[in-house]
């Protein structure tokens, strides 16, 4: 599987600042390979009911320092598990922002980030913006290393490395 990098649309579910992993995903259900089980329990400590909002396309918009706290895998994992497509943020937790890229779950890092719960948006993960459908507002995100980009279109870096990938790629 491949992910498009060039525009993915859908509806965006907002969350806040310093959104940590526990609050993604709390530690008791860490042990569990069972993505969908992962998935069940998403933002549970955060908002219980916005896992049941969610629907296979949607996104993840928020604010600073999104993932912050422990390296755990399984928060990207529960997220992209829940049929999140992408989550754009104005600010990632460096491990998180790696961890996604390596579970094959597109990020954006969009500073100036500001829209509305349910808003539809464009992501142009290539072109690196975010457009709000309704308002028409364009936000610049900052471009990703090219190899994090050839990482992320692979499906992840498991799937990259056995297509034979190249951490030596430069654009």
């Amino acid at each position: 599987m491949t992910t498009d990098l060039h525009v993915l649309q859908g509806r965006v579910h907002v969350v806040g600042d310093n959104v940590d992993t526990d609050r993604i995903i709390p530690g008791k259900y860490t042990k569990t390979l069972d993505t969908s089980e992962l998935a069940s329990h998403l933002f549970e400590d955060y908002d219980p009911g916005l896992v049941d909002r969610l629907r296979p396309g949607d996104l993840v918009a928020a604010g600073d320092n999104f993932g912050c706290g422990s390296s755990r895998e399984q928060a990207p994992i529960a997220i992209k598990a829940a049929g999140v497509q992408c989550v754009i943020a104005r600010s990632f937790a460096r491990i998180f922002f790696r961890n996604a890229i390596n579970v094959g779950l597109a990020v954006a890092e969009v500073p100036e980030l500001d829209v509305s719960d349910l808003a539809a948006v464009l992501v142009d993960l290539r072109g690196g913006t975010v457009t709000d459908v309704a308002t028409g507002k364009v936000f610049s995100a900052t471009r990703m290393p090219a190899v994090m980009a050839h990482i992320l279109a692979a499906g992840g870096l498991q799937a990259y490395l056995k297509a034979g990938g190249d951490y030596t790629v430069s654009e």
